[in-house]
């Protein structure tokens, strides 16, 4: 294998291991009662902010959370060809996952208890760092030839 094959391979193998990451965080937070959280938040942000934030059924965020995996794991077909559009999606997935699990933790150390899917987003901060940092190896490497 060469190098820009095995650089694309390593961007592949980060790609699925957030969105099976990702997969792990939903199972974590519908068993420990994330909307029990969230939707109490969002009717309080939208009272004091205005913000245009959803309430959300338990079935209606599953599926689209369902969907939105099915997505990426599909999308790593390409991602472990190395297509050059999955980089640039790739940095704002891995930022948005990363700020994820750091909202979680946060949550966690804030609020002195623990929050609805903080076991599993310390996996989500690993996998989002490394989808980021074979995302720029990748660019570079494509630079490069």
């Amino acid at each position: 294998m060469n190098a820009p094959q095995q650089t694309a391979s390593r961007f592949g193998w980060a790609w699925l291991a957030l969105a099976l990451a990702l997969a792990l965080h939903v199972t974590d937070e519908a068993l420990t009662g994330f909307l029990s959280v969230y939707n109490p938040a969002v009717k309080t942000l939208r009272a004091h902010l205005l913000l245009p934030l959803p309430t959300l059924t338990f079935g209606v965020w599953l599926a689209g959370l369902v969907l939105g995996i099915c997505v990426l794991l599909a999308l790593s077909v390409p991602a472990f060809r190395g297509a050059r559009g999955m980089a640039l999606l790739a940095y704002p997935l891995g930022i948005l996952m990363f700020a994820n699990g750091v909202v979680h933790i946060t949550g966690t150390v804030y609020m002195r208890r623990l929050m609805p899917g903080v076991y599993s987003a310390p996996l989500l901060l690993v996998t989002s760092a490394y989808l980021l940092l074979m995302a720029r190896r990748l660019r570079a490497s494509a630079r490069d030839n």
